[in-house]
């Protein structure tokens, strides 16, 4: 089996004597190619490139945001239009032709593979891959894409228009000047920032087939999966019924005032298997497709990386998208 490793370099909670350890492993079990990330972009372009050079799996050592990268490279290896939904060759499991993904977390949160139910340390984790391949053990999952003035971008868990999105901004923002992206600079991040948010003019309306139409939201979060994210050891679930194997799920907010915003963030923090109640709400779950515009430009994220702020994206469910080793 050839398989090619992406290894972010800068990754969170990685350094150079783990990565070797790690590389050795997966080179005893696999016919590896090893390749460092460079630059933003660059696994995305890697991943195309093991893609056509015909590689049967891409693992990856590093966060959420290389992941993301991957999954967009091994998707659309041939940059350029809007990929199509399906490969005509393999309509019935588009996951079939494409290199199967490994995931070795190294990043702060690493949502996606916590949501796969792989260990958050990178030791433990490669333990897990490496049982998965012995025993040829596979899980087909879902992902979501989202499209906006002629562009288009898949997430495997979630995505993001308004508050949520700003706060990925401003902590990207902090990160830039060398801060580490830690679960306790989000929520501090996320604390200042709200009093700074605009809770009184409400841009997004959201529409799509089948779907009443809902004006005046102001943040809106697209899960994938769940949970959304995590807060330490702590997940945070808007969307409890997301899953890869379901369509997208919505949690908009129409209100941001602390009176409405506190009862909602009390059920999103509690482990349970309901949808968050309360006046307010916009709530979707299991939808194929759907828009978010906006009356003036809105922050925008995607698997928590900002893509600067949109007036329209258009969110679609991709199902049986990729087969991930776990």
């Amino acid at each position: 089996m050839r398989a090619m490793l992406l290894v972010n370099p800068k990754a969170t909670t990685t350094n150079a004597r783990r990565r070797d350890v790690l590389i050795r492993a997966l080179g005893a079990a696999v016919d590896l190619t090893v390749e460092e990330t460079r630059y933003r972009g660059h696994a995305a372009a890697l991943a195309a490139m093991a893609h056509g050079k015909g590689y049967d799996v891409v693992a990856v050592l590093g966060g959420d945001g290389t992941i993301n990268e991957t999954v967009n490279g091994l998707l659309n290896p041939v940059n350029g239009d809007i990929p199509a939904l399906t490969d005509p060759a393999h309509e019935d499991d588009p996951s079939a032709g494409r290199p199967a993904l490994i995931v070795i977390p190294g990043g702060s949160a690493n949502v996606f593979a916590r949501a796969l139910g792989l260990p958050n340390d990178a030791v433990d984790a490669t333990g897990a891959v490496l049982e998965a391949l012995r025993e040829g053990r596979r899980r087909t999952v879902g992902l979501g894409q989202a499209l906006w003035d002629g562009e288009s971008r898949y997430f495997t868990f979630c995505s993001g228009m308004g508050y949520d999105a700003e706060v990925v901004r401003a902590v990207e923002g902090l990160r830039g000047t060398g801060r580490k992206a830690t679960p306790t600079r989000y929520v501090n991040t996320a604390l200042r920032h709200y009093l700074a948010t605009d809770k009184h003019h409400a841009a997004m309306t959201l529409t799509g087939p089948g779907i009443p139409t809902a004006r005046g939201v102001y943040m809106a979060i697209i899960s994938n999966t769940s949970p959304w994210t995590y807060v330490g050891t702590h997940p945070v679930s808007p969307t409890p019924w997301a899953s890869f194997e379901t369509g997208l799920d919505v949690l908009g907010l129409q209100r941001m005032g602390l009176i409405s915003l506190m009862p909602v963030i009390r059920q999103i923090l509690t482990d349970r298997d309901t949808l968050p109640s309360g006046r307010h709400l916009v709530q979707l779950h299991d939808e194929p497709e759907f828009t978010l515009s906006a009356s003036r430009p809105v922050a925008f994220q995607l698997d928590g990386d900002y893509l600067g702020e949109r007036e329209s994206v258009t969110f679609r469910a991709i199902p049986n998208a990729l087969q991930v080793l776990v």
